[in-house]
């Protein structure tokens, strides 16, 4: 077998578990297809003793100080097909390189789907937003617009008031029921039904959007909830259980981040409905060490632990 363990992805998760797997002298190969899904973040906010650094700069940090592990080996490339075999699994990526190892983590990551609005792919992660935590504190008390496409969007208007005064745009995805209403009312949030057609201002920044009957609201934020979906195929090829979380599926996994398939591990926002770069970094670990113990003791006994 070439490798003990094979990590697909190489952001937070990914970086966190070979991190862990090298300091334990695991021979393992990290596949990165270099498609991290804060990759249009300027900075990544809330991760201790990080905040503030560009999330291409933390991974580039993670990458120069995991090259000091004799045993761990990186690979620029996109894994593509994954199956088991005897003993273990085979991995074929894009270049029709094929590898094999004992054990997989896949810290695949999702995708993310935004609504067909004009102007929000482009200010996607600098002023069109998904999480408060993260980015809420840079808008510095400003005007907040949380744009509605499911029932998600009542929590999201009730959350981001902390960050700065708040409008729900409706978008006709979501209709609060006259509790919901007095509920958000108690926050300060106010409720505008007509939709919102146009982003204003000089991207990637926001100064405005433009509403369906003409009307401007200024605002220097908007946070929305995207729908998700798995940034690759390999858990299904793999025969992975998925659970339904509240904006797309995830991989299903235990406390030691074991998936449904003996032998396979995931971490990151590909197995959790909650997307934070520390919560991804501590996944990675958990999987890691989840992995290193299977070798050790077997699938068979890890799982009964």
């Amino acid at each position: 077998m070439d490798f003990d363990i094979i990590i697909i992805g190489g952001s937070f998760a990914g970086q966190a578990a070979a991190l862990q797997l090298g300091r334990a002298r695991r021979r393992v190969l990290l596949v990165d297809a270099k498609q991290p899904r804060d990759r249009f973040a300027r900075s990544s906010h809330g991760f201790l003793g990080q905040d503030g650094q560009p999330p291409s700069t933390i991974i580039a940090t993670a990458s120069r100080q995991l090259a000091d592990y004799r045993t761990v080996e990186s690979l620029e490339g996109e894994a593509v097909d994954a199956a088991a075999i005897e003993q273990g699994f085979r991995v074929s990526l894009a270049d029709g390189r094929e590898e094999r190892a004992k054990r997989l983590i896949l810290a695949t990551g999702v995708r993310d789907a935004l609504p067909a609005l004009p102007g929000l792919e482009e200010r996607w992660g600098i002023s069109v937003l998904h999480c408060p935590y993260c980015h809420g504190y840079e808008l510095d008390q400003r005007p907040i617009g949380v744009l509605a496409s499911s029932d998600m969007a009542f929590h999201q208007a009730m959350l981001v008031p902390d960050w700065g005064p708040t409008t729900l745009f409706t978008q006709g995805a979501f209709a609060p029921t006259p509790d919901q209403q007095a509920t958000l009312a108690t926050r300060g949030v106010t409720v505008e039904q007509a939709p919102v057609t146009d982003l204003l201002g000089a991207s990637p920044a926001l100064e405005a959007v433009r509403l369906a009957d003409g009307r401007r609201v200024e605002l220097s934020g908007l946070f929305l909830a995207p729908q998700t979906a798995p940034a690759g195929d390999l858990a299904e090829r793999l025969g992975c259980a998925f659970k339904n979380g509240p904006t797309g599926p995830f991989i299903a996994v235990d406390g030691r981040q074991q998936t449904s398939v003996p032998g396979i591990f995931a971490a990151g926002d590909a197995a959790s409905p909650m997307a934070n770069a520390t919560l991804a970094a501590a996944a990675g670990v958990m999987a890691a060490g989840g992995a290193h113990h299977s070798l050790i003791y077997g699938d068979e006994a890890h799982a009964q632990k």
